[in-house]
């Protein structure tokens, strides 16, 4: 094994060593072997690292921050020279030649289930590391007005401006062959007195090749990409991220101010990217389905994809996506992270804004992670199966959790879900176990589309169905209805059957027929020992729930240096009511996949222990909640 270091006075001229590094990283990331690491002194590193050599699964590669030492990685450039036109607005002539890959500001974001792109580019501009906004034209620029509301795609809903001091500040952009000339209105600031930054480069860790494996990147500060938008139909170009491969280890670096997506475990490019965008003549849901067979004749497999560590990362300031991910994710583990303002600029919107978004998620756990501040906290879409998500606190989004098309088994426990909106399913065959659901949630069918199922712990393709609704488990959960919400509970579930062999009978009761008779009976559900309160309301053939219809909780989620706290006053009927033991065997499988809730490698989960890891028999989320007052350290950062 050899380490190699890499400081800014360095040059590429020299051995690697301690007292003579490398310049770049880039260059460092061509010499290195398997087993190898590559150590990075303090300093801002302004280059796109393009790893071609795989490390091993035994042996990987490493590139990391010498520790104790700030080392930041940028997409961007400096820009100086600034010249005054009006009162608070100048301007920059930039050389194209300053763009290594492309000219991000004259590439239009563009892209399948991009539904309102207001004309927005992939570069950026930032005063002092603030991102300003881009203005539709010259004269909006120069008033530098408040952008109107635009409508959020994940919920249908107007959002309204989310940092009316910061979205003063604009630019608008005139592009040539030759040159860009760079508009921006600085108020009060003198840009010449201010470090100013333009994005230059689409990534900033990412392979331009697929296949690079067992990549460790460690310790760093990486921010100020032009990531482009991000579909689960096209390639999903990260600024981090390892490009369809193996084992990557993302741990302990500070990602910020992606133009779309900070990390990527996505798709490669494929035949038909963004095809509906281009032509519109079948469905981007039926290019999507193609997708999936496209990626198992490239080598979607357990064998070759995914199995990737996102771990202990801050995560922040990014329009599209914190994390995101169609198939390439599969197999891996996303663990303590902060995650939070995720598409809350609202330059542009769509279906595939998140702090977290992934597709096929097979197998994929989400434990510990903060997710807040967000457009919508994390959204499993399509195929999740085997996944769990577990002891993530996530509070101040306009949602936070939505899972859709999946048909299970999917596993949510143990979350404090804060919001004001916390969960929509639009899935089937999940287990809803020990939750607080501190605000409104809500269940939906969806018989238009079909997605794939697969066999246990595998991509293999099992099948395909409609989402019919139920199939799902509800056990231990506290339901508060807020102000203002139009459903929390289980309620929605009145007229479902209870048992697979009660749906059975009613399925035989209606032949002869087929599809149509299971568009008819409703699935089973398992509803036990839930707690109601503030109006929500339970389902019509619960076992044993406690329904506080008088009574409030309240729940307040605070951040305190880095350390995040739950603030719960609890009914004393609440405190003193015990649990049902929760385990594999007594969840059972789900219908359509026919398979168990259980771990990746097919042993049973284990659910006795509360978010904290304490062992308890309370219901709800926390075992050691006491009547009155709870002021309960839930979350904190690692460093």
């Amino acid at each position: 094994m050899s380490i190699y270091y890499v400081a800014p006075g360095g040059s590429n001229e020299n051995t690697g060593e301690l007292d003579s590094p490398f310049k770049t990283i880039n260059y460092a990331a061509h010499v290195v072997k398997p087993g190898d690491q590559v150590l990075v002194h303090e300093g801002t590193y302004r280059e796109w690292v393009n790893p071609e050599i795989s490390g091993t699964a035994t042996a990987p590669i490493t590139f990391m921050a010498v520790p104790g030492e700030h080392a930041v990685i940028k997409g961007s450039e400096e820009v100086n020279g600034w010249e005054k036109v009006t009162a608070g607005v100048y301007k920059v002539e930039i050389d194209n030649k300053l763009f290594e890959d492309g000219n991000p500001f004259a590439t239009r974001l563009f892209g399948d289930w991009l539904e309102k792109d207001n004309g927005r580019h992939a570069g950026q501009l930032f005063c002092n590391g603030q991102a300003f906004y881009e203005a539709s034209d010259y004269d909006e620029m120069e008033v530098g007005a408040v952008r109107k509301e635009v409508e959020d795609y994940t919920t249908k809903t107007k959002l309204p401006e989310p940092n009316p001091t910061a979205s003063k500040y604009k630019w608008f952009a005139e592009v040539n062959d030759q040159t860009t000339i760079l508009y921006a209105n600085f108020h009060e600031l003198n840009p010449n007195d201010c470090l100013t930054e333009v994005t230059t480069r689409t990534c900033c860790f990412f392979p331009k090749k697929t296949g690079v494996n067992y990549i460790n990147v460690k310790g760093f500060e990486i921010c100020q990409a032009a990531t482009p938008w991000a579909p689960p139909t096209a390639e999903q170009l990260g600024m981090v991220g390892p490009h369809w491969a193996k084992g990557w280890q993302i741990t302990d670096c500070e990602l910020h101010d992606a133009k779309c997506s900070a990390i990527s475990l996505g798709c490669p490019e494929f035949i038909n990217d963004n095809r509906f965008s281009k032509v519109h003549d079948k469905p981007g849901y039926q290019y999507q389905l193609e997708r999936v067979f496209n990626a198992e004749r490239a080598g979607w497999n357990k064998e070759n994809i995914g199995h990737h560590l996102i771990k202990n990362n801050i995560i922040h300031d990014c329009g599209q996506c914190g994390i995101v991910g169609h198939l390439g994710g599969i197999f891996s583990r996303i663990e303590h992270n902060h995650v939070y303002r995720i598409g809350d600029m609202f330059e542009f919107g769509g279906w595939e804004i998140a702090g977290i978004k992934l597709h096929e998620a097979i197998d994929t756990v989400l434990f510990g992670n903060q997710v807040d501040h967000c457009a919508l906290g994390t959204w499993f879409d399509w195929q999740c199966q085997g996944t769990r998500i577990t002891k993530n606190v996530y509070h101040h989004n306009v949602r936070d959790l939505l899972i859709e098309m999946c048909h299970g088994p999917v596993l949510v426990d143990h979350n404090i879900f804060a919001s004001q909106h916390t969960v929509d399913e639009f899935s089937q065959g999940v287990a809803f176990v020990n939750n607080l659901f501190a605000g409104e949630n809500t269940t939906e069918t969806v018989l238009n589309r079909a997605t794939p199922y697969h066999l246990p712990h595998s991509t293999a393709v099992m099948g395909y169905a409609m989402n019919y609704g139920g199939d799902d488990r509800f056990l231990n959960n506290i339901f508060v209805k807020q102000d203002g919400n139009k459903q929390s509970g289980t309620d929605y579930y009145d007229g479902s059957t209870t048992s697979l062999t009660e749906y059975i009978d009613k399925v035989k009761a209606m032949l002869p027929g087929d599809v149509e008779l299971f568009e008819t009976v409703r699935q089973p559900v398992m509803i036990k020992n839930n707690t109601y309160l503030n109006g929500a309301a339970a389902f019509d053939r619960e076992d044993d729930p406690l329904v506080l219809a008088d009574e409030k909780l309240a729940v307040n989620v605070t951040e305190e240096d880095g350390q995040t706290y739950l603030d719960v006053d609890l009914p004393k009927s609440i405190a003193e009511k015990k649990n049902v033991a929760v385990t594999t065997e007594s969840l059972g499988k789900v219908r359509i996949a026919d398979a168990g809730y259980e771990n990746p490698d097919g042993t049973a989960v284990e659910l006795s222990s509360d978010y904290l890891g304490n062992e308890g028999t309370v219901v709800g989320q926390l075992a050691n909640l006491t009547a009155g007052k709870n002021h309960i350290l839930v979350w904190k950062r690692s460093k």
